[in-house]
């Protein structure tokens, strides 16, 4: 028998429990053991509910408990979870965990510490929710040489952006409506300004290289300054606007980038729509692959959590794979990357469209007869540098968005 112990109570916690307790015929199977929960750490009392009976609220208590060799850690943040993290680790305790913001902080640091102990530390819940591709990357796809990943990796973001673009809404009215459904949390900012996203690509890419990536290394932007005039020029352009987390190796150099883009219709991510996620990714040898699902939710990530906690149970005594040294990746400047950009300006192209060639190239041109007074083009392929360089010297900029292809 494999005893587990729950760290908080909350959404993911007590989808936990639901999930094992519900598939506990299923779960046993396939860990090749009994998993039984033995303790819930929460400092709240809840009356009535079945968790009553393996309640607890002091750590110290699953801590020092021998039995307990699998901790489910689901309260969120840095502290106390880290804390708490750290010494189950330290005394051989394998930790699993949906805490995007604590492995993206600790994340290599935690694996070694897991290591040098013979037990796991395992997130396959911190990035794609119920989506398995943390799995996937390290261990389907280790024979690949992973060129880049590209995620929609927020679901609120999508949700929003997804109802832009089919009502024609402006951004506000549409973040309200999801924090009327609960997509948005009363403050949406980690999600609407790309933190959240941004943190999971850290993770991705940290396994992409084998190395740590600094999330706050990351040049985030997020989608607070898309409008329904933008959608209107993707819809006569055949294109769909995403947040995009994406990460890659270009010339021997890394990079790693947040932000809204322009991508075609016909792209596979562009069918992912409303709270769903997708994480697209590119090797050298297998090409593309793409895993997609809902990328929060209660029962979506606690599945995730438990199917963490049947790998520690196989695996007792041992660590498993996973390749995540603590050596620092050094991200290179986006503007050295080369790749094309939907530009707004305001005022008319025969007085505008000569400047703009002679700082940008032939560009493609784009006018919406609702918005006489502007129009808009998509360059060709440029660096990010030339961009800035070149729009540096316009006075009639409105908006840019990058375009992925």
């Amino acid at each position: 028998m494999v005893k587990i112990a729950i760290l908080g109570y909350g959404t993911v916690g007590s989808g936990i429990f639901e999930v094992i307790k519900r598939n506990q015929l299923i779960v046993n199977k396939k860990a090749a053991d009994e998993i039984d929960i033995k303790y819930v750490l929460d400092l709240r009392e809840f009356p009535g509910d079945p968790v009553e009976a393996v309640l607890v609220h002091d750590f110290e208590v699953i801590i020092n408990d021998p039995e307990v060799s699998v901790i489910c850690e689901t309260m969120g943040g840095l502290k106390p979870a880290y804390d708490f993290t750290k010494r189950a680790l330290e005394k051989g305790k394998s930790v699993c965990t949906s805490n995007k913001e604590l492995v993206a902080t600790y994340g290599a640091q935690l694996i070694r510490i897991a290591k040098e102990n013979n037990c796991n530390y395992l997130f396959e819940a911190s990035v794609g929710g119920g989506i398995p591709i943390i799995r996937p990357l390290n261990y389907c796809l280790t024979p690949e040489k992973i060129e880049g990943i590209t995620g929609i990796l927020n679901g609120t973001t999508n949700y929003i952006l997804t109802k832009m673009a089919s009502q024609g809404a402006d951004f506000n009215d549409v973040l309200k409506e999801a924090q009327e459904k609960g997509y948005a949390e009363k403050d949406p900012t980690a999600d609407i300004e790309g933190h959240d996203p941004c943190r999971k690509i850290a993770i991705l890419s940290s396994l992409m290289y084998g190395k740590n990536v600094d999330y706050k290394d990351i040049q985030t932007e997020g989608i607070t300054k898309i409008t329904s005039v933008d959608f209107e020029y993707a819809q006569k352009l055949d294109y769909s606007i995403k947040l995009l987390a994406t990460s890659c190796e270009h010339e021997g150099e890394y990079y790693a980038l947040v932000a809204p883009f322009m991508i075609k219709k016909d792209c596979p991510l562009a069918f992912v729509n409303d709270v769903f996620n997708a994480v697209y990714v590119k090797g050298n040898m297998l090409d593309d692959t793409m895993y997609y699902g809902r990328g929060a939710g209660k029962l979506p990530t606690a599945s995730a959590v438990v199917s963490d906690v049947i790998d520690c149970a196989r695996h007792l005594g041992k660590s498993v794979m996973c390749f995540w040294d603590e050596e620092k990746v050094t991200l290179s400047d986006n503007e050295k990357l080369p790749r094309r950009f939907f530009i707004r300006f305001s005022g008319s192209v025969s007085e505008s469209l000569a400047k703009i060639e002679a700082e940008f190239g032939k560009v493609q041109v784009t006018t919406l007869d609702k918005f006489p007074g502007e129009f808009a083009v998509i360059t060709g392929v440029i660096t990010e540098k030339i961009y800035k360089t070149a729009v540096s010297k316009m006075d009639n900029l409105i908006s840019m968005l990058r375009v992925d292809e």
